[in-house]
């Protein structure tokens, strides 16, 4: 049994150390002896070292060697003793430890290797060592620099394990506080380019975080690999304080990792160690007005993963009434009693007994909502100038927007409360301090309380009538105020005559321009005493009057139409325009199309569009006016007034239009815009409404205004998914508009787009025909656009390939028979057909490549007569140079010799000819009688006569096809 102060011979050792059930601290322990008692250490350091190589050339990971490696770490620090302060004793450390020094100098020489597994194991055997050395291990200057420059050459190397190994062994020469250092840069580097994830892991595992540092770490939590994601939140959790993060860094890991499947919920619970698990805190540190959804999510998580028993140790402060006194309302206590309410509520019966808990019965709450809702102070325009203020304002209408919310946890069922909380809503819809931020937000909750369409209707109109029409009180003049509005009018009046007698003596003694001042004078002085007169008149002494005033200012206007906009959101698609949406439609709605205020004009038109779902009389009014705004109006308004056409057509479809005269909006007229795009639902191609509508969509697609751009790309999308337009052009405009550069930085209409490629071609039959039908025409726009337009940078490859993978029969949701003819056949017709009207074009070679990633189908007619297409695609005549061929094989076309029979055999460089024909040159090209020349072709001779063998290759040669074939491409037929 072997000890510890045993001797131990080097071999032994190394054997013994492969098995991993032997203790590594004693093999160290039995080797240092055997080394200590050795005067001449030289012979024992070669020894070792040569053992060590034999370990070293593997580069497998096996547990023998892994052993071995380990315990050659071990041993070589374990001649390493703590340095006590002193500058002697920091001198000696170099000669007390020359094992480990002479360790590092064999494995910087050996890093340079032919071998990728020497590589690997000098990087892991540096990683260990450095890693094995204590905490305050100082290493020469030299040796430190040595083993840097060393590790910044192997985090380069073409081997990803000996990247990671390279990675892991700088962890401790980085200098985080120095933005120079060159392993911190290297580090930085790797994370944005390696492409290996396991060496971005290995990077983000060892990397310090610092200011410069950072923000890579936080890139990586966007990583597409689903494991350095997981380990970026990992360490961010374990090396980051939330303090160190600015608000927007934190709301956006918390985006990101909450909406990730495979991030585990680990940030959060570490921030709340790092809060002593205030919750309140860390809504604090989220900045909850500014992303409130963002703390809702957050806290759902926080709930998910708390036992229920422990949900109502919250940190609320409700009082008896089972309320939080309205001065201990903040916005992060408000947010958590409104998500711990929402989540409550979802856990059924169970939830319902814990809500009692946390809410009061709904007429108490409603009370509670409308005196907060009242203390909301409505700011002048000079306060609204004041910051402070406006926070203040700011945050109350945050936590009344979170009260409101709450009102959809209440209890109403008992018809008392319910009729409470509907009442006090109204009640706040009318009050003039009301925030217009919150008027959508009150529509929606007093609407959800009335279930029937009708109510809806005529509980909105009441309130829009008190909003726009509120009744003000007039009260009698005092005896005081009467007593100096006659006293004013007798001063007027006696003005007037003073000013008269003056004129008419400025008049004789003919001072015209004097006189012309006291004229204008006693045009004022008039005006003063018939107003002063007027409001005598109108002035009821008697008693005080109630008067209904209509309001006419953007404000009220926009308060109302957002009122209308809710309930048309609400409203059953079914349920018609009656009496009550009528007058509100003449009185409120169409009015505001033409106010001054874009806001209103925008909310005007998102009404009357909601309207139109409900009536096609409606639509067949006013769709003319939706037309113009889509075209004239501001952006925003433009956009509103297109997503309402593109509602009506998809809840009418183009059949609506035939019954109507033709708007004739004002589009360009350019040829590419001048479609035959009807098909389908569509009327016939004499329907001036629908052209005219869908060359306008046209126009829209080459906006310049993004917005507009992507609203109609994404609304022609849903037209053509559901039917009602099938136009091959549209299809190819937005193909074109998916991969054009300009719109690379719009990621809501690429994902758009390439969402609706894959559903719509994967649909139907029909779909993949439209598709098959966009194709050529799609590629030629590419192929023809010239070099300043943006499309010349689009890879017209990758489009081919696109629109062949939407094609594949095999992609279809319900394939269809595998016997009939399928898409891919008509498109090889027309990509044959392409090639044969050109030879000489350079796309032939990107058609050939088509032609081979096609799934074609297994009919037996269709074959043959694809193969015999084919074949005549492949037969040629040529000049140029024989360079192989088989006595008494001409090479020739079924009836057009190029040889004759009998001729000798030709030797590499004869020119072939025809009889009687001279000889030709190399490149010219040869026709038989009858038959175009039609392509250029370049490969091998595929046929020859009927029964011949292929007897040539050749290079720059001429196809020939016969007419026959030709008029069988023209027209598309089999």
């Amino acid at each position: 049994k072997m000890t510890g102060e045993s001797d131990l011979s080097i071999k032994e050792a190394f054997q013994r150390a492969q098995k991993g059930h032997n203790n590594k601290a004693k093999l160290v322990a039995s080797l240092k002896n055997t080394y200590n008692k050795l005067e001449d250490k030289t012979l024992f350091h070669e020894e070792f070292i040569q053992y060590l190589k034999h370990a070293m050339i593997v580069y497998k990971r096996e547990p023998a060697v892994e052993n071995v490696i380990e315990f050659v770490s071990r041993f070589s620090t374990s001649f390493h003793t703590p340095s006590a302060e002193g500058g002697e004793e920091e001198d000696e450390e170099e000669d007390e430890n020359p094992f480990l020094s002479y360790m590092f100098n064999f494995l910087l020489e050996s890093h340079k290797a032919n071998s990728h597994a020497v590589r690997f194991r000098v990087c892991q055997l540096i990683n260990k060592l450095l890693g094995s050395m204590a905490e305050n291990a100082q290493i020469d200057d030299d040796l430190f620099d040595g083993i840097h420059q060393a590790m910044l050459v192997r985090v380069t190397d073409k081997f990803p394990n000996v990247r990671i190994q390279a990675s892991l062994a700088m962890a401790r020469l980085q200098e985080p506080q120095n933005h120079q250092c060159p392993t911190v840069n290297a580090y930085l580097l790797i994370l944005e380019n390696d492409s290996n994830p396991e060496v971005r892991r290995a990077v983000l595992s060892c990397i310090a975080p610092s200011s410069l540092t950072l923000p890579k770490i936080l890139k990586r939590t966007r990583d597409v690999k689903e494991s350095v994601r997981k380990l970026a939140y990992q360490v961010l959790s374990d090396k980051v304080h939330i303090r160190a993060l600015s608000i927007a860094q934190r709301v956006s890991l918390l985006q990101q990792g909450l909406h990730d499947a495979v991030v585990q919920v680990r940030l959060l619970p570490a921030w709340l160690n790092l809060l002593q698990g205030d919750v309140l805190e860390l809504l604090h540190k989220l900045d909850v007005e500014n992303c409130s959804q963002t703390a809702l999510d957050t806290l759902t998580a926080l709930f998910t993963h708390t036992p229920q028993d422990q949900l109502l140790h919250h940190r609320l402060q409700l009082d008896d009434r089972m309320l939080v006194p309205a001065g201990s309302l903040s916005c992060e206590s408000v947010l958590y009693w409104r998500a711990l309410c929402e989540f409550v509520k979802t856990k059924g019966d169970e939830g319902e007994e814990m809500l009692e808990k946390l809410l009061p019965e709904a007429a108490t709450f409603a009370e509670y909502l409308y005196g907060y809702m009242k203390c909301v102070p409505v700011l002048s325009e000079e306060q609204k100038g004041d910051f402070a203020q406006l926070e203040l304002v700011m945050t109350k209408e945050f936590i009344s927007q979170q009260l409101i919310h709450l009102t959809g946890c209440l209890d109403t069922n008992e018809e008392g409360g319910r009729k409470r909380v509907v009442a006090v809503l109204q009640e706040m819809l009318v009050l003039p301090q009301t925030p217009p931020s919150l008027v959508s937000l009150l529509t929606e909750k007093l609407l959800t309380l009335i279930p029937d369409d009708h109510r809806r209707i005529q509980t909105v109109a009441e309130v829009i009538s008190e909003v726009r029409e509120p009744i003000v009180i007039r009260q009698p003049l005092d005896e005081n105020e009467n007593r100096r509005k006659q006293v004013k009018l007798a001063e007027v009046k006696v003005g007037i005559l003073e000013a008269k007698q003056a004129l008419e003596e400025c008049i004789s003694n003919q001072e015209f321009n004097r006189a012309a001042e006291l004229k204008d004078s006693i045009t004022d002085l008039e005006n003063l005493r018939n107003n002063i007169l007027q409001e005598e008149n109108t002035q009821q002494d008697d008693k005080e009057t109630e008067t209904r005033i209509e309001k006419t200012d953007p404000e009220t206007l926009l308060r109302c139409l957002t009122m209308c906009v809710e309930l048309l959101k609400q409203m059953n698609i079914k349920t018609r325009i009656g009496p009550t949406m009528s007058a509100i439609l003449s009185s409120l709605i169409l009015p505001s199309i033409s106010n001054a205020q874009p806001a209103v004009r925008n909310m005007a038109v998102v009404c009357l569009g909601t309207c139109a779902l409900h009536s096609k009389d409606l639509v067949n009014t006013h769709l003319v006016l939706l037309l113009q705004i889509a075209q004239l109006d501001e952006a925003k308004i433009r956009i509103s007034a297109l997503r309402s056409v593109i509602d009506l057509l998809l809840l009418y479809g183009f059949t609506l239009l035939s019954e109507r005269p033709s708007p004739a909006p004002q589009t360009s007229h350019s040829p590419a815009n001048q479609e035959d795009q009807e098909k389908g639902e569509e009327p016939e191609e004499g329907s001036s409404t629908a052209q005219s509508i869908l060359m306008m969509l046209s126009d829209f697609l080459d906006s310049e205004v993004s917005e507009l751009r992507t609203e109609t790309a994404e609304g022609l999308a849903k037209l053509m998914y559901s039917g009602r337009i099938s136009s091959a052009k549209l299809l190819s405009r937005l193909v074109l508009l998916w991969y054009n550069p300009v719109t690379e930085d719009d990621t809501r209409l690429r994902h758009c787009l390439g969402v609706f490629f894959q559903l719509y071609a994967r649909e139907s039959r029909a779909h993949q025909e439209c598709v098959e039908e966009c194709f050529l025409p799609t590629l030629q726009t590419l192929l023809n656009a010239p070099a300043t337009s943006p499309l010349a940078e689009v890879d017209v490859t990758n489009v081919a390939e696109l629109l062949v993978e939407l094609t594949r029969p095999s992609s279809l949701i319900k394939p269809g028979d595998t016997q009939e003819v399928c898409v891919h056949d008509y498109l090889a017709v027309r990509v044959c057909g392409e090639m044969l009207k050109d030879p000489s074009a350079p796309e032939v070679r990107l058609y050939a490549k088509v032609l081979n990633s096609l799934e074609l189908s297994a009919d037996g007619n269709t074959t043959r007569d694809l193969v015999t297409l084919l074949q005549q695609v492949t037969q040629v005549h040529y000049t140029g140079t024989v360079l192989t061929t088989t006595p008494g094989d001409p090479v020739t076309t079924p009836g057009d010799p190029v040889t004759t029979p009998g001729d000798p055999v030709t030797t590499p460089g004869d020119p072939v000819t025809t009889p009687g024909d001279p000889v030709t040159t190399p490149g010219d090209p040869v026709t038989t009688s009858g038959d175009p020349v039609t392509t250029s072709y370049t490969g091998t001779v595929l046929t020859t006569t009927p029964g011949d063998p292929v007897t040539t290759s050749y290079t720059g040669t001429v196809l020939t096809t016969t007419q026959h074939l030709v008029t069988l491409l023209q027209h598309n037929t089999w």
